[in-house]
């Protein structure tokens, strides 16, 4: 990225948010992660019973473009926000490239509806993990993520670290699978792409002063991906011949409202790394959860996955603790 692409923002160090906020944002952290297991068991399950992952990501982001646009409907903040947006864009506050988080989206989605059933939803979390951890490291050391780049400190790193290695660990057992290796590729690319996305969704925010204008504009952008790459596999391969008549199926967009929208607003406070982090912890606990008891096309749970948890649990408290403070209170 060249000095003149680059975001106008401060390079001046970021200035560390309140304890009880930082603790209130990891918590809702880890419960929007809990949210995105959800989602990929929900997802995967529709991709499964179409035969197309492409429609089953396409329902999802599109059924959850419908809900903003209601939402938008009755929230004058939010429509506002897209008053907001061009000034940024003339004023460089935002770079034209920053409205397409979205599209890190869109294959966050796209690969929940390929690859979540046949891995289920602990191995197909472990896979983002890796992707999620270091971007999330990288991108908070430029000045991408509003409030400027965070330090590049030891813990950061030790729980980036401790993060990979959890993924490493919950794979170990299951590279011998039935499961062909791509499916464990298109995950971790996933989440390679999510740490960018949180901070670009977070730089709209800001500019936009509505979460709800971010989120619009995410899913907006995600659609319009997702349809086109349906309409291309369709075309290639032949269209669904029925959809699924369970309800919970076709919750995945709504869900998605959610967990986008709170990452928008948590990613200022947290920086990158840490939302990710904390984003992974709840995903990962309730991947387990899932896969223990609703075990659906991937089997039995593997232990090393139970492993692997543990070690992004150990991941988030070594990246998020501000260690001066806990000394300072000791």
């Amino acid at each position: 990225m060249t000095q003149q692409d680059a975001p106008a923002a401060t390079d001046a160090p970021h200035e560390a948010p309140a304890r009880s906020a930082v603790i209130g944002a990891v918590a809702c952290a880890v419960v929007a992660g809990v949210l995105v297991a959800v989602q990929s068991r929900i997802n995967g399950e529709l991709g499964q019973q179409l035969g197309d992952g492409f429609a089953a990501a396409l329902i999802s982001f599109g059924s959850g473009l419908v809900i903003l646009l209601i939402a938008l409907a009755f929230w004058r903040p939010g429509r506002a926000g897209f008053r907001r947006v061009p000034a940024a864009l003339r004023d460089g506050r935002l770079r034209w490239w920053m409205l397409f988080g979205g599209a890190a989206g869109a294959f966050l989605v796209l690969s929940q509806g390929l690859t979540a059933a046949v891995l289920g939803v602990a191995l197909f979390s472990v896979a983002t993990v890796a992707g999620q951890s270091i971007s999330g490291l990288l991108v908070d050391r430029t000045t991408l993520v509003s409030g400027g780049p965070r330090h590049l400190t030891v813990p950061r790193v030790v729980g980036a670290g401790l993060a990979i290695l959890a993924v490493v660990v919950s794979v170990a057992t299951q590279l011998n699978g039935d499961a062909p290796f791509w499916m464990l590729v298109l995950p971790f690319l996933a989440g390679l792409g999510l740490g960018w996305q949180q901070a670009v969704n977070g730089r709209v925010r800001e500019s936009a002063e509505s979460a709800l204008t971010a989120t619009v504009g995410n899913f907006a952008v995600g659609t319009v991906v997702l349809l086109i790459a349906f309409v291309v596999h369709a075309v290639a391969v032949g269209w669904p011949q029925s959809l699924p008549s369970e309800p919970w199926l076709y919750l995945g967009g709504a869900i998605g409202c959610v967990f986008i929208a709170a990452a928008a607003v948590l990613v200022r406070i947290t920086g990158t790394l840490v939302l990710s982090l904390a984003m992974i912890a709840g995903q990962l606990v309730a991947a387990i959860a899932i896969d223990t008891m609703l075990p659906g096309h991937a089997g039995s749970l593997a232990v090393s996955t139970v492993v692997g948890t543990a070690l992004a649990l150990a991941a988030v408290v070594v990246a998020g603790v501000n260690w001066r403070q806990f000394r300072r209170a000791a």
